[in-house]
Order: structure tokens, then C-alpha cells, then sequence
């Protein structure tokens, strides 16, 4: 027998402000950035394109799984994050757009 509970309108807003607060953050958002338009990244692929410690990194990619903003698949010794839900990077498109607009007004 299958349970199915139903989210709140409540649980829903709760979540969605998780999944932001995870993502305002400059490194998370470079992690974001990097992992666009379905790409998959391992661990040492980020670092070393975002040069910053392992640690560093494993820690906000942690942040960012947990949040539900990633998900990770295992490949042999490698593990490989990818977005859980792409299009969270057209909110941050959008709000990058008003951070340039608001320069320019």
C-alpha cells in the first residue's frame, strides 16, 4: 500500500525559499552557472574551473543537494552532479537581467 501525502500551498513556499536561499550565494551561483543547459560536473571539474579548494566546493555542493537545488549520480569512483531542475537557471538569468538593468537606470 502507497501513501501519497500532499504538499501545502505552505510546504511548497517553504521549499521554493530553500532552494533560493541555497542558491544566494556567488560560489553557488557560479556552481549553478556551470552545470547550465543539462551539463554534469564532477567534484574536481568545479574547482578547478572555479579555483578554490576541494573542500570549499564539496561543501556548497552539499548545501545545494540538501536545498534539492542538485542531484548526484555515482559513475564508477566519480560522482557527477547535474541540476535537479533546470530551469532554476532562467530565475537566476532573470534576476542577473535586473542586477544589469539596474545599473544602467
Amino acid at each position: 500500500m502507497t501513501i501519497t501525502i500532499e504538499k501545502t500551498e505552505q510546504d511548497i513556499m517553504e521549499e521554493a525559499a530553500g532552494m533560493l536561499k541555497a542558491v544566494a550565494h556567488p560560489v553557488r551561483l557560479a556552481i549553478v552557472g556551470m552545470l547550465d543547459g543539462g551539463v554534469r560536473r564532477n567534484v574536481t571539474d568545479l574547482f578547478g574551473s572555479l579555483g578554490l579548494e576541494q573542500a570549499v566546493v564539496s561543501h556548497h555542493l552539499a548545501i545545494l543537494r540538501d536545498r534539492g537545488v542538485l542531484s548526484q549520480e555515482r559513475e564508477g569512483k566519480h560522482v557527477y552532479y547535474f541540476l535537479r531542475h533546470p530551469r532554476l537557471t532562467e530565475i537566476v538569468h532573470r534576476v542577473k537581467d535586473c542586477c544589469v538593468a539596474q545599473g544602467e537606470g
